[in-house]
């Protein structure tokens, strides 16, 4: 079996790396799979990639000025909100002929248009797609906050700058999407529960079959090793309990950082045995919060070799993720997988990939207070050994690369049976 899978980019974000990785998984497990992005970071062969041209920087940019005018000229959610007015036909590719099954992913920012994923339907191969957010089923945004407006057909939408219009950007294309999807058969994937229950209650994708399967991670690659040698390596001290924190943004706010700030600041506060932490952040912008924390800062530069990554998160005690809605983060399944257990809040799909008390900490959401106590609870008073073994454990359950790519596997066979 032939599967192509086509995502925006190949390695930056988190939907790019989760594809990158099921390739892997795939090929791993007897599938023919290839991966078609517009943007290629690494020299892998079975990524293709499209010719290089003005015209594909161009459409990224025509998609961000209708919204900047929709948005009445203002920067605000500029990139929290996609309209696939403009992108590209990969219809006529030979990689596309050639596939059994098309797997789509994030394939925003001028990828692929409305327009083109109804030339991908139109050729009646099977399609699958993965959602990583909640965009298949709003109007334009990639999550909608406390926003319900994806349940009826949008309008009025809280990304658009003093926008009260029911016949807004986000309705418009809201209807495109409907008389795209209404004849259509797609099979569509959630990484998480959390977004398979969201998907289920939208009005785009109430009648369509949609699958829960994880995203996975080599874990002969995560896994753990000896923290003082990957200290030496990450030039990190020996003496600290550290913290890991990261993000692709670091300023964006869905990830909570100032949740974190708030955290640290209490745990310095009120716990005197807690003056030994130091944090590591690895993204960009690190640069801009060294003044915001009371611990030593150790910070990183966005970091994508595998390796790397796979030594930092062995360096630390601790990983914290703050996020105010995430769907599966690859950062909790890579710290796992390195036996690390992870802090973060009641929200989107990381509960269920924190057991509460066994492999980490669920806190209340937006609660700083609470993420200081998982924190602290985690790294002073819970049995450390038991939390690290239980997250090795659930990520070879869970999220290892022959358990994902069988789920897909028996997808495929089963749209493909279905077309035949």
């Amino acid at each position: 079996m032939r599967v192509l899978l086509v995502n925006t980019s190949e390695r930056i974000g988190g939907a790019a790396i989760a594809t990158s990785r099921l390739m892997e998984a795939l090929k791993n497990n007897g599938i023919k799979a290839k991966m078609l992005v517009r943007d290629k970071q690494t020299d892998q062969i079975t990524v293709v990639t499209l010719d290089k041209s003005w015209i594909n920087l161009w459409r990224f940019i025509w998609e961000r000025i209708i919204i900047w005018k929709a948005n009445r000229f203002k920067r605000n959610n500029l990139f929290a909100v996609d309209i696939a007015n403009t992108g590209i036909d990969i219809t006529s590719l030979p990689e596309f002929k050639q596939a059994d099954v098309i797997h789509l992913n994030w394939i925003n920012q001028g990828m692929l248009s409305l327009q083109k994923i109804k030339k991908i339907i139109d050729t009646g191969k099977p399609i699958v797609w993965t959602m990583h957010d909640m965009w298949c089923f709003t109007g334009i945004c990639h999550y909608s906050d406390e926003c319900m407006g994806y349940l009826n057909a949008c309008g009025k939408c809280p990304f658009i700058y003093k926008n009260n219009s029911d016949n807004d950007l986000s309705h418009k294309i809201f209807l495109k999407k409907e008389k795209l999807l209404y004849s259509a058969h797609i099979s569509f994937v959630t990484c998480s529960h959390w977004l398979e229950k969201k998907a289920k209650e939208s009005k785009l994708l109430q009648r369509f079959p949609i699958t829960c399967i994880p995203n996975t991670i080599n874990t002969n690659l995560f896994r753990p090793t000896s923290k003082n040698e990957a200290r030496e390596i990450c030039n990190l001290p020996l003496d600290k309990k550290l913290l890991l924190f990261g993000s692709l943004k670091i300023s964006d706010e869905r990830k909570g950082f100032k949740y974190l700030v708030e955290a640290c600041h209490l745990l310095h506060d009120n716990y005197s045995d807690m003056n030994n932490l130091g944090v590591v952040v690895f993204g960009k912008q690190t640069e801009e919060i060294s003044s915001l924390l009371p611990f030593p800062i150790y910070s990183m530069d966005y970091i994508s070799a595998e390796r790397q990554l796979a030594n930092i998160y062995n360096a630390v005690d601790l990983y914290v993720t703050p996020s105010l809605q995430d769907n599966l983060p690859n950062t909790i399944i890579e710290a796992m997988a390195c036996g690390i257990p992870c802090v973060g809040f009641d929200v989107g799909g990381i509960p269920e990939m924190i057991d509460h008390l066994k492999n980490g900490y669920i806190a209340k959401y937006k609660s700083a207070a609470d993420l200081a106590k998982g924190i602290y609870w985690t790294l002073s008073e819970g049995n450390y050994n038991e939390l690290s073994k239980q997250a090795c454990k659930k990520t070879i359950n869970c999220y290892s690369e022959s358990s994902v790519a069988m789920k897909y596997i028996e997808l495929y066979n089963k749209v493909t049976k279905k077309n035949a």
